[in-house]
Parts: structure tokens; sequence; C-alpha cells
């Protein structure tokens, strides 16, 4: 199974490396696991509001020379310490989304945000994105959540529930598959108009054979 070596709180690190150094959205993304334009939001202040940087060079896990590599050159990629920190955060591209639990009060916000937003994701797909639960969404889409009167529609990139590239992905694989669907519906109803016609021909001629013979 593929793995990928992340820093230590990924997103503290990219508000760090944005608010001190002048590496490209799309380094920084790379280096953090994250989509260059979460990387964007952090710079324009919509993403991780309230967060504090973790600086990666007292954290062990960059030097400055590396950084400034990387500065001159935007074809570079950050590379991370290999020490005892790297190989603790090493992330599983197939390891189940867990939830921290100062997080979990925050999912049903998120649900609601997605399912307005977005309501061409799936119940699975909304699941997958921010750790919910298909009767908690369920409940949400059809307002009967215990907790209804007090969700409040949140963006869960925002809440840091889940991350931009994620979203994007679950949203390209629901418009293939309203596509596919089109597609099919499409095909069932050319092939019923045809089964029309031909049923209209079949009892045409029927018809006219019956008036051949009365004559």
């Amino acid at each position: 199974m593929k793995t990928i070596k992340l820093p230590l709180m990924p997103k503290a690190t990219a508000i760090w490396l944005v608010d001190n150094t002048s590496l490209s959205f799309r380094q920084i993304g790379n280096f953090c696991g994250m989509h260059e334009l979460e990387i964007k939001g952090i710079a324009d202040g919509e993403v991780g509001t309230g967060i504090k940087g973790l600086n990666p060079i007292t954290s062990g896990q960059l030097t400055k020379e590396e950084i400034n590599r990387c500065v001159v050159s935007e074809e570079e990629e950050l590379q991370i310490i290999e020490n005892e920190i790297s190989e603790k955060t090493e992330q599983s591209k197939k390891k189940k989304k867990y939830t921290p639990l100062s997080k979990r009060q925050d999912r049903p916000d998120a649900v609601y945000w997605l399912i307005r937003n977005h309501p061409e994701l799936k119940d699975s797909q909304v699941a997958r994105l921010v750790g919910s639960t298909k009767n908690t969404i369920d409940g949400i889409r059809k307002r009967t959540h215990w907790n209804m009167a007090n969700i409040r529609p949140q963006d869960p990139i925002g809440l840091g529930l889940c991350r931009q590239i994620e979203l994007d992905e679950a949203l390209e694989k629901a418009e293939r598959s309203i596509k596919r669907a089109e597609k099919k519906k499409a095909k069932e109803e050319k092939l019923k108009l045809e089964e029309m016609n031909i049923q209209s021909e079949e009892k045409e001629n029927l018809s006219s054979t019956k008036t051949t013979i009365d004559e």
C-alpha cells in the first residue's frame, strides 16, 4: 500500500509557510498534502482562520536551506526530513477517514452545507468527505435530525473536515455519474420511442391488410 509522508499538523504548517516564505501555493500544497486552492484560501484568509501556524524548521521537518532551495526555483519540491516525526505522520492514501473529537460537532453543519451547495453528491460521498453517517445525512436532508434547529451550513474545508482536492474529486465523480445516468436514460427513451414506432407501423400494416381483405 503506497503511503506519503506529510508534515505534523499539515494545515498549521501550510499557514506558517504561507506567512513566512515566498514558496508557491503549489509547492506548499504538495508538501502539506493539500490542493493549491486551499493554500490560496489560507493566503486570502478564507481557510484556517484561528489556527496558529506551526514552524516546520523548529519542529524538525524542514531546514531553512531546503526552503530557500525551493524559493529559488518553483519547479523544485520540498523534501521532508526523514526522522521520527515524519515516520509518525506517514499517511496512507487508503486510510479510513478519522475526524478529531473536537471537530465532530461540526459535521452536521458541513453535511448541511454540502447538501445545499452540491445536491449532486450522493449520501455515501458526503459521508466519506466529512466522516458522517448515512442516518445523519438522511436526517438533515429530510430535516428530521434531532438538532436541526441549531444546524447551520458551514464549508467543510474551512472547518478542516476535508480538503479541496477531496471535494473536487467527489464532484467530478458525481458529474460523471450524472452524465452516465443521462446517457442511459436517453438511450432507454430512444429504444422506447423506436419500439412505439414499430408497434404503430405494425398496427397500420395490420389495419391496411384487414381493409384489403374486406374489399
